[in-house]
């Protein structure tokens, strides 16, 4: 987007207006000076009884030595009173540009702009982290920020080299403290959300009053992508993008259009002056600010930043470096809410977006286990650029609202992926998709390249499937294979950073993962009747779903849960090709629906919700057999998935021969359901398969699938179980592509 611009990298960089004369002077001197010189200002402005009379500086050469004094004395220990007094006296001058007083030297009040300017520079001293760091400096920080905020809002007066100037200061001060390693109780931990909340308060602010230019968007999506492996940069950006996403939504599509409603604090970020026009491209940068979010689920891009590498480059042995950045082991649950975040945005496009009335996290049934407590709507809804996308999707949203982050991050419990779902009772009906929804290929091209990237995190492709250097292109070669490889990396990728260890990174990933693929199983159930969609998106979403179902030694639970909790209407949306993924779906609902506990599965759903999605499933997939007869289903990845040559799991098969295993399944389902809901829609799904068996059986429609009647094995109803992926049976049974139909219904 900012290709044909430069940076301000190295404007920053060689920026010295946070210098002072004195650092030319021994240290000893400098304190000496600025204690005498900054105590006398500093105790009128603390004493209320004279804190409203005329300031000692009366002329601009007195003031600019002065501030000379004070720009060094920001940069003094904190043990005495000298750094505190120089704070009050810039915060106390800066409010020449809001309210002048008589406590601002009258050169101030003048040239505000220009005062202003230099004292920003100046207060960058403030952020540099002490070795004495504690509570004072972190006080002190936050009296500058809230000063800050005061400017940007109430002032009228700032003219846009002040902006700029204040923008870069935000931006600088950000970059000291949030793109090194984090250290535990530091500086950067406490003020983190704090830092990028007033960041990016302040250019929103900017973008009303003077949108930036070019050079400040690049320059503020480099830098933010050297924060990120702070929760808080995660987060405030959720709130920003899902704020000016509820504006977008409205203007863009109307009041008929659902809602997307965001907790008022959030709502108040976005400027009520700022126009429609603004709104808009300023949408479009702030979803692009965070760079590729996938790259929060690779430790060794998050820790190639310049700022990383220094410090790795100044550890004294190896087998310490991993020791020192505890921080990477926080991306996986900054991954997942990131892919959350994204997740709310392509719900709020489909029109199936809605508040929460609990603070629940993604999953239902760890409501009682996981924490509650500041729960809101937090993850931003996606904003198109051109014009509004608003996809409902029926029946398959399972999470529409992301819980805010916990402020400590517990990467135990992120391996039990919080899979959205709705925030519903069992009966209450889903909601519908909004009528003027936009296409599937719309969303995709908006999202398609960070979901389908974050589908595949940790998946070890075949050598059939190459991926380019974003991951984003896939070959069309046939042969293919997925397996699983935890969250470790690939060997190349930690040869080129020695200082990641994949042992070191628990395989946690799979919540972010699960996220994704729930999100792209939405977007795909929202296809309108006649709608194209691109081959190339198909391709890869039914790789995505082949891999997702995965019940060998591969499996994945959270993803499997996601992909079942949000495919209900899968088969119902008539996309091409979509048979092709049959055999996989029902291999899936036989580990599912005849278990009882579903004791793998807890801790990530509510089973209830996950067998009524599947029982879902299940009902569209009833009618194929008969609707299909012999016809052979597609292999799509032939004999990839199982080691087992005698296996038929990836073998051609025909629909009609599926017919006994569905059977089957629904019997499994009946005998271990609980809940009366499921148990009414399994019921009526055997009185109509037995309608249309005896109507199939009464209008003489016999297709033969070849081969006798003989040795026909009759099938009890303890099979309800059995597995495609199980191998080879030893009993000499005819397989059921080989028996006749009539044969095939008569046997349940």
């Amino acid at each position: 987007m900012y290709s044909e611009w430069r940076s301000l990298h190295l404007v920053i960089q060689n920026d010295q207006g946070h210098t002072s004369v004195l650092h030319s002077y021994p240290e000893s001197v400098g304190r000496e000076v600025a204690n005498a010189v900054v105590r006398p200002l500093g105790q009128v402005l603390g004493t209320p009884s004279v804190a409203g009379s005329e300031s000692l500086l009366k002329t601009d050469k007195e003031v600019k030595w002065t501030m000379e004094v004070i720009c060094y004395g920001l940069t003094l220990p904190l043990d005495g009173e000298t750094v505190k007094y120089c704070v009050d006296v810039y915060t106390d001058w800066i409010m020449a540009l809001v309210l002048p007083k008589d406590s601002i030297p009258l050169p101030v009040i003048k040239e505000p702009n220009q005062y202003v300017q230099s004292i920003l520079k100046h207060l960058q001293n403030l952020f540099v982290p002490r070795q004495e760091q504690g509570s004072s400096q972190i006080r002190l920080c936050l009296q500058v920020l809230r000063a800050i905020q005061k400017l940007a809002r109430e002032s009228s007066l700032m003219a846009r080299e002040t902006w700029e100037v204040l923008l870069l200061f935000l931006l600088q001060i950000n970059d000291i403290l949030l793109a090194p390693p984090t250290v535990q109780g530091g500086i950067a931990e406490n003020l983190a959300e704090k830092l990028i909340g007033v960041l990016f308060e302040v250019w929103l602010l900017a973008c009303t009053r003077c949108f930036p230019t070019p050079p400040y968007w690049k320059t503020a999506k480099e830098m933010v992508a050297n924060w990120r492996h702070h929760p808080a940069v995660v987060e405030q950006w959720s709130k920003v993008i899902c704020a000016l996403t509820s504006r977008l939504l409205r203007f863009t599509y109307g009041p008929s259009f659902p809602p997307f409603k965001v907790p008022d604090e959030d709502a108040s970020l976005i400027p009520p002056e700022m126009d429609n026009e603004c709104v808009a491209q300023t949408w479009f940068r702030f979803l692009h600010m965070l760079s590729n979010p996938v790259d929060l689920s690779n430790p060794a891009i998050i820790s190639s930043t310049p700022k990383f590498q220094e410090q790795f480059l100044n550890v004294s042995g190896m087998p310490q470096e991993l020791n020192q950045y505890p921080c990477l082991k926080h991306l996986p649950q900054i991954f997942f809410r990131a892919m959350r975040g994204i997740s709310c945005l392509v719900d709020a496009f489909l029109g199936i977006s809605r508040p929460r009335s609990d603070s629940a996290p993604p999953t239902p049934v760890n409501r009682l286990s996981m924490p509650q407590s500041a729960a809101v709507n937090t993850t931003p809804p996606h904003n198109r650029r051109h014009r509004a996308v608003t996809v409902n999707k029926a029946t398959m949203k399972t999470s529409t609202v992301t819980t805010a982050h916990a402020s400590k991050v517990q990467h135990q419990t992120s391996s039990t992926s919080p899979l959205s779902s709705p925030n519903q009772t069992s009966s209450e009906p889903r909601p519908l998709p909004a009528p003027r929804r936009p296409k599937v290929n719309s969303i995709l091209n908006l999202f398609g390249s960070w979901l389908f990237d974050a589908a595949f995190v940790h998946c070890k492709l075949h050598n059939g499937i190459n991926r380019d250097s974003s991951m984003t292109a896939i070959t069309t070669q046939a042969s293919m294979e997925f397996r699983r490889k935890g969250s470790q990396m690939s060997t190349d990728t930690m040869v080129s950073n020695p200082m990641f260890d994949a042992s070191e990174f628990p395989d946690n990933y799979e919540a972010g993962r699960a996220e994704a693929c729930g999100t792209l199983c939405r977007i795909f159930c929202s296809k309108k009747t006649g709608e194209e969609i691109l081959p190339a998106y198909l391709s890869r979403f039914y790789m995505l779903l082949i891999q997702g179902l995965q019940i060998n030694d591969y499996v994945c639970h959270p993803v499997l849960a996601s992909v079942i909790l949000n495919s209900p209407p899968l088969f119902c949306c008539d996309l091409k090709g979509i048979d092709v993924v049959v055999p996989y779906f029902i291999s899936a609902l036989e580990t599912i629906l005849p278990d009882r506990e579903l004791s793998k599965f807890k801790s990530y759903v509510n089973p209830t919700e996950l067998r009524r999605s599947s029982i879902n499933i299940l009902l569209s997939l009833l009618p194929l057999p008969h609707h299909f007869g012999t016809v052979k289903s597609e292999v799509v990845l032939e004999g990839k998935f199982s080691n087992d040559d005698s296996s038929t799991y990836d073998k051609p098969i025909t629909f009609l021969s599926l017919k006994l295993r569905l059977v089957n399944i629904l019997i499994g389902a009946l005998q271990t359901e609980t809940d009366p809901n499921n148990t009414q829609m399994i019921l009526g799904a055997m009185l109509n398969i037995v309608q249309d068996s005896a109507l199939l059986e009464a209008i003489g429609c016999q297709m033969e699938m070849g081969g006798g009647e003989n040795n026909l094995k009759s099938h009890s109803r303890t099979n309800s179980g059995i597995s495609s992926t199980s191998g080879g049976s030893t009993e000499p049974t005819t397989p059921d592509s080989e028996r006749p139909a009539q044969a095939l219904l008569r046997d349940y």
